[in-house]
């Protein structure tokens, strides 16, 4: 790029940004504003100007790699046509049924095929991945000559994805569809269609949450709110405006400037194009990026990842500019891009969108954290350095990804920032225990960055006892509590991280001699009573039957008691009951849980965070590490290394 760079308006689908309101400036970026002057006179002297420096600025935000597709017409009228009703979330028990009466009593010559005939797509899978249930779906609908499809109720953010799939899968082929979704789910319906590559989804919109109305209110709102939506939806036809809407093609290269303005026009422009978490960021100019990527041996227009949900074209500078705005420095490139590659990982992410908030975090192992100063002490994720880089998490799931709050990240009362830790090596290795990167194959002296959620942060727990079979029942007991949402009202099993300092994780060393033999014993320890897991389930489980469904609670304790596992164990010391057994079902799964030595060495702390999956990535050092380093004032990497 030479010094004259071309201003572009970066242009985005939908699902990127809205239309900014500011215009682009072709300038350079050394250029000032002038704010303030007065006027020359013979009688006072002449005012300093004050000059405010100007920024161009380069777009965040990755390309999407979707072909739009052309729909086809809408229906002219129901009659004689076949009509799919599908889905499974929210209340579908009582809305579909009275939609097939509806349909059928308008239009008796039309045919109506529900869930158990013809099944659903379930969310639809990112470009060249192969989903079986999508695919068997499709094939459903033409053989069944399919000619419209109503699917619902999206009430969440995991299922409106979910049942938008079938809408998805159903306009692929030519056939006409409308989705079911509360108020707060309709974009979220919209872009996750524009997404997958449909200008326009048609979403018929329930009047409240599924879940808090009663059977008569539900058949009552289908009848008199939805059912004249869904007509409309599937007859109507598609007009240029709606097609249209938001939708423009990718221009110029993605180094152009897009913006130039002082600090506070350029944040105020990156909110206006949700390119920022509305915190003052660091302009990504030019200059700026280009100063990161000599810490990679990867080019600039080099792809990291494709990522979902938005499928956008990830290049190594669109890493380097949300690095830039996150106010990290630029030998944490090797980390950002790792944690990029690590973003795409179905098993980290596939949470990311519900109304229960899982929260992203990172953690790295390896002796590059030590290098650069990332803590892993007391206080870590508010040190500088892991802040910047959690910050970098927080922008990227926006810019790179396409999530965005009430939008794609539907969280109920919403997210705190991502954050990123550090595990001790040193203190694994002190112990007798394996790092978890170790644990997971990699080399001792390896670099790699693990993606994790949960559902909670803090709460901690403190032993006062050395008793290593003490600690574990306490941490057992702990984990028995903090299963998947309140009251372990979701799943049975769930992925959990437990933090635990070196002073905890020491005392039980001197029993379990590695966190797989600790694992071990938790499984059996780790029980609740059906009674407790059945009443949570009965009046708690999200998006299930209201009350049970068919069955009164203690009926449902004997489902609960056959479907998960139910035996009669000895109970917990700690419940102090008179009754020497209970009947309990486990609560851990072997494999779900990541042990982690970090925090204040000199507290007795233990943190279980129950949430999603892990995704660990390998952070691929230049060739020309070392030197790079050494020019920033760094020593050596093998400085820093540990011993087996």
């Amino acid at each position: 790029m030479n010094a004259q760079r071309i201003v572009c308006d970066e242009t985005c689908k939908l699902a990127d940004a809205p239309p900014a309101t500011a215009s682009a400036v072709t300038t350079k970026p050394a250029q000032t504003k002038p704010t303030a002057s007065t006027k020359k006179t013979t009688s006072t002297p002449v005012s300093v100007v004050k000059e405010e420096p100007g920024f161009a600025v380069v777009s965040p935000v990755g390309r999407s790699s979707v072909e739009l597709i052309q729909q086809a017409p809408r229906l002219q009228t129901l009659d004689g046509k076949t009509i799919a009703v599908v889905g499974v979330s929210f209340m579908t028990s009582v809305t579909h049924p009275e939609i097939k009466r509806l349909i059928l009593a308008h239009y008796p010559s039309a045919k109506v095929i529900l869930l158990d005939e013809i099944g659903i797509a379930g969310p639809y899978p990112a470009p060249g991945v192969t989903r079986k249930a999508k695919e068997e779906f499709q094939a459903n609908l033409k053989e069944m000559g399919v000619d419209a499809v109503i699917s619902g109720n999206g009430g969440c953010g995991l299922c409106t994805p979910k049942e938008t799939g079938s809408c998805i899968a159903a306009e692929y082929l030519g056939i006409p569809s409308v989705i079911i979704a509360g108020p707060g789910f309709v974009d979220q319906a919209k872009y996750t269609a524009l997404n997958n590559g449909v200008p326009v989804m048609r979403v018929a919109q329930y009047p409240g949450a599924f879940a808090t109305h009663t059977a008569d209110e539900l058949i009552k709102n289908t009848r008199e709110i939805l059912w004249p939506q869904i007509v409309e939806a599937l007859t109507k036809p598609i007009s240029e405006e709606e097609r249209s809407a938001g939708i423009s093609g990718n221009k110029g290269d993605i180094r152009d400037d897009t913006f130039f303005g002082t600090l506070d026009e350029v944040n105020e422009y990156f909110k206006e194009m949700k390119w920022s978490d509305g915190l003052p960021i660091v302009p990504p100019t030019f200059e700026k990026v280009e100063s990161f990527l000599k810490y990679t041996d990867m080019k600039w227009d080099e792809t990291v990842a494709i990522l979902p949900i938005a499928h956008r074209d990830t290049k190594v500078w669109h890493v380097a500019v949300n690095a830039v705005m996150a106010g990290c420095k630029p030998e944490y490139m090797p980390i950002l891009i790792a944690l990029t590659k690590g973003l795409g990982d179905g098993n980290f992410r596939r949470t990311l969108a519900s109304t229960h908030a899982w929260i992203p975090y990172s953690w790295l192992n390896g002796p590059i954290a030590r290098q650069l100063g990332i803590d892993s002490g007391q206080g870590q994720i508010n040190e500088a350095a892991n802040m910047a880089i959690g910050r970098f998490m927080n922008l990227a799931l926006m810019n790179l990804c396409g999530y965005y709050v009430k939008q794609d990240r539907m969280g109920t009362f919403g997210y705190p920032m991502s954050w990123c830790m550090v595990e001790d090596d040193a203190a694994c290795l002190r112990i007798g225990w394996k790092p978890y990167h170790v644990r997971k194959g990699f080399d001792l002296n390896d670099n790699t960055i693990t993606l994790g959620s949960t559902l909670l942060w803090g709460n901690n727990m403190a032993p006062s006892t050395t008793n290593p079979q003490k600690v574990m029942e306490l941490i057992a007991w702990d984990i028995s509590e903090r299963s998947q949402f309140a009251l372990g009202s979701g799943r049975q099993f769930t992925f959990r991280t437990i933090l635990m300092t070196e002073p905890v994780a020491a005392i039980l060393a001197g029993k379990y001699k590695s966190p797989e033999a600790l694992e071990k014993v938790l499984i059996d320890e780790s029980r609740r009573p059906v009674k407790e897991r059945a009443f949570a389930n009965y009046y708690a489980n999200p998006g299930g039957a209201k009350d049970g469904g068919k069955h009164n609670l203690r009926q449902y304790q004997g489902h609960i008691r056959k479907d998960e596992g139910g035996e009669m164990t000895p109970t917990p010391e700690w419940y102090d009951s008179p009754e020497s057994e209970q009947m309990t079902i486990p609560t851990m799964k072997r494999g779900m849980t990541a042990f982690l030595i970090t925090g204040d060495a000199a507290r007795n702390k233990v943190q279980t965070m129950p949430g999603g999956g892990y995704a660990t990535v390998k952070v691929e050092l230049p060739h020309n590490w070392d030197k790079l380093m050494a020019e920033l004032g760094y020593q050596p990497l093998k400085e820093f290394f540990v011993d087996k």
